[in-house]
């Protein structure tokens, strides 16, 4: 199995979202900088923490697998230096077939209602699905704490939420028949 590019690489230098970042422009050797520290900090807890990291070329990203309740996912911790943000996902183990696109586009639509840390995204144009956890930290320290609190909700509810995902993508359930059985709410009428 060939390996997915990179989930939303950073952007590059010229991009328009990018953060003024000032600083001294004299030439002399700068201070490390927040987003810097972030990096040195995310890998440090992903070593503590026991995920066994792999740093990935940009240098700004692991790579890292959990083992959950109903399958193994793949997972990536990446900090965007200059914009000063950490992100987390998770990465399905399986991808969407093209006819099911629409199915399971309604299954995490359904899913995301109501999250209040992170949502479900998924590719249309190879059919993988991930669930996203994401903070900002511009001008503050990037903690232990921050990161455990992004990554953990991140694979439980990907985990929680995968036995529906599958069952929608092969196994032909109603969506809103998969949510309500996870989120254990009153069936659709049908």
């Amino acid at each position: 199995m060939s390996e997915t590019p990179l989930p939303n690489a950073p952007p590059s230098d010229n991009g328009a979202d990018k953060r003024e970042t000032g600083g001294d422009q004299s030439g002399s050797a700068a201070p490390v900088s927040n987003g810097l520290r972030a990096v040195e900090t995310v890998e440090q807890f992903l070593k503590d923490d026991e995920w066994h990291p792999q740093r990935l070329d940009d240098s700004t990203t692991y790579r890292v697998l959990f083992g959950g309740k109903f399958g193994e996912f793949r997972c990536y911790a990446q900090v965007h230096v200059d914009l000063e943000q950490f992100i987390f996902y998770a990465v399905a183990p399986v991808k969407v077939p093209e006819e099911q696109r629409g199915a399971v586009a309604e299954f995490i639509t359904r899913a995301n209602y109501g999250m209040r840390i992170g949502n479900f995204e998924m590719d249309y144009t190879d059919g993988e699905v991930r669930y996203k956890s994401s903070l900002d930290f511009e001008g503050a320290t990037l903690t232990f704490n921050l990161i455990r609190n992004a990554i953990y909700p991140a694979v439980m509810t990907l985990d929680r939420y995968l036995p529906g995902l599958m069952a929608v993508t092969f196994g032909g359930k109603p969506p809103v028949q998969a949510i309500a059985e996870i989120e254990g709410t009153a069936s659709a009428p049908g």
